[in-house]
């Protein structure tokens, strides 16, 4: 085929729109659909035949090769035999001999049932002893939901884990990326195998394991280069993370200790804090600059109740110099009865705010069915700090998600307006209701003029005015639904 300047066939009487453009634009195509789409154009078209295999970036899920209609939970045998095509597509990529250079990156997710890891290691070993790849990141899935894992099952499944590592160890060299579910370590030394083995991993993720139920996992690895550990349903009494330089963002979702669920040591580099929970009855809650005292480098937050009690305690009169760098604090999943002047608090400890994002939780629909776990919902019994002559200049927005023009609601906002003399814009946002909350109506129940988001320009002309009343202020007032 004779290719024109443009590297365009000349000859394109019998070629689709697609198939005349030039490789490098049909790969940028094939790199943005999934490895069965990229594998059905090789075999529909000679003109698509070869770009897989020049293909730099590869993603190979397994649930790409699962039936579209799948039951729930899926089935052993559909997980084997997606397996058992996704092991075909692993041979056909990575034993190919490939004339274009090395795979950049390989994103790679497997169910390690039956003994798939015998097909699937040695291949990916071998490319990575020869050159081919170059970049893993790996997902080891199971469809286990975590309140059916039993603790024998995730011993079992972290001895699968760490045989397939023990196996196959090239594995760790160019691991970048992992993503493991549902396992117990209290057998196979995490530390050692994840931050000495795994010399070049960045990111961690982990649900539903733990180093043996409530016992205390300390992370203490100088020479790691993880930048970010997520934490999703993880059991541990405690997360010590001594030292982890490179650490830039932390994330945990649900937590079961009863105290504070982690501490720092040294960690420099930690730009970004993500705490989600929503805790049992049992749970006593932390002092939040207690376990960041340590921390100096933190400008993006997030707290979130999830709707239930705060496990935040009360902070102290001594100003904590881990807000200090704090430039985004986002405080979601606040109840709407909840009164919301503590986060004044917040805002005094945090001189150099920038953004502060909230969001009220309202859902009927889980009001009495969460009792029984989380205990009832009290109003946050914080020390509200007096109104005082010290303004935070910096602070520019204000956004408010779930906003009705409640009491609680509005004295926040003017109390902000005050404090932030620069405020620029408050947005206040509508949030839709879920299916189950729009069958049983608004609760608890309130009058007409203050239970819903003002939609109409009298109603939000209401608002305003409520706002500005006696309070002197720039800021736009912004509505969105």
């Amino acid at each position: 085929m004779e290719l024109n300047n443009n590297g365009i066939s000349s000859n394109v009487e019998n070629e689709d729109r697609l198939s005349i453009l030039i490789d490098d634009l049909l790969l940028s195509i094939l790199g943005r659909v999934d490895i069965t789409t990229t594998v059905k154009t090789s075999v529909l078209s000679m003109r698509w035949k070869h770009l897989p295999w020049f293909l730099r970036e590869l993603t190979i899920d397994v649930k790409d090769f699962l039936l579209v209609l799948q039951p729930n939970p899926i089935e052993d045998e559909h997980m084997d035999k997606a397996m058992s095509s996704l092991s075909k597509a692993i041979r056909s990529f990575l034993a190919t001999p490939r004339s274009e250079g090395a795979i950049t990156r390989l994103q790679l997710k497997i169910y390690l049932i039956s003994n798939y890891a015998f097909d699937i290691g040695p291949l990916v070993s071998e490319a990575i002893d020869t050159g081919i790849l170059k970049d893993l990141d790996l997902a080891i899935l199971d469809e286990t939901e975590i309140l059916d894992c039993t603790d024998e099952r995730m011993l079992q499944r972290a001895g699968v884990v760490g045989d397939f590592f023990s196996d196959y160890p090239s594995i760790f060299h160019c691991l970048t990326r992992l993503s493991l579910y549902n396992l117990c370590f209290a057998k196979w030394d995490i530390n050692y195998h994840l931050f000495d083995c795994c010399q070049q991993l960045q990111h961690l993720y982990l649900s539903n394991c733990d180093a043996g139920r409530y016992r205390v996992w300390k992370i203490d690895a100088p020479d790691s280069k993880l930048s970010i550990l997520q934490l999703n349903f993880c059991v541990l009494g405690r997360l010590e993370i001594v030292c982890l330089p490179k650490l830039e963002r932390l994330e945990w979702d649900t937590w079961l200790c009863p105290h504070a669920p982690l501490s720092f040591g040294f960690v420099p580099s930690l730009k970004e804090l993500y705490l989600i929970c929503a805790i049992t009855r049992d749970v006593q809650g932390f002092v939040l600059s207690e376990v960041l005292r340590d921390t100096a480098s933190i400008h993006t937050m997030k707290l979130d109740f999830q709707g239930e009690k705060l496990w935040m305690q009360p902070e102290g009169k001594q100003p904590c110099t881990a807000f200090n760098m704090l430039r985004k604090l986002s405080v979601h999943g606040i109840f709407v009865e909840f009164n919301l002047l503590w986060m004044r608090v917040l805002l005094e400890a945090a001189p150099f705010l920038e953004m502060f994002d909230i969001e009220i939780w309202e859902h009927p629909c889980l009001i009495n069915d969460s009792k029984q776990s989380f205990g009832e919902r009290t109003n946050p019994l914080w020390k509200v700090p007096e109104i005082t002559s010290r303004k935070n200049s910096f602070m520019k927005g204000l956004q408010i998600t779930g906003f009705k023009p409640l009491k609680q609601q509005i004295e926040f906002i003017r109390a902000v307006m005050h404090q932030a003399p620069n405020l620029a814009t408050i947005v206040l946002k509508y949030d839709d209701p879920c299916e189950d909350c729009e069958k049983m109506g608004i609760f608890p129940p309130r009058s007409s003029t203050e239970c819903v988001f003002p939609k109409n320009k009298d109603e939000r002309d209401m608002v305003v005015k409520l706002l500005m009343g006696g309070v002197s202020s720039r800021a736009q007032i912004i509505f969105y639904n």
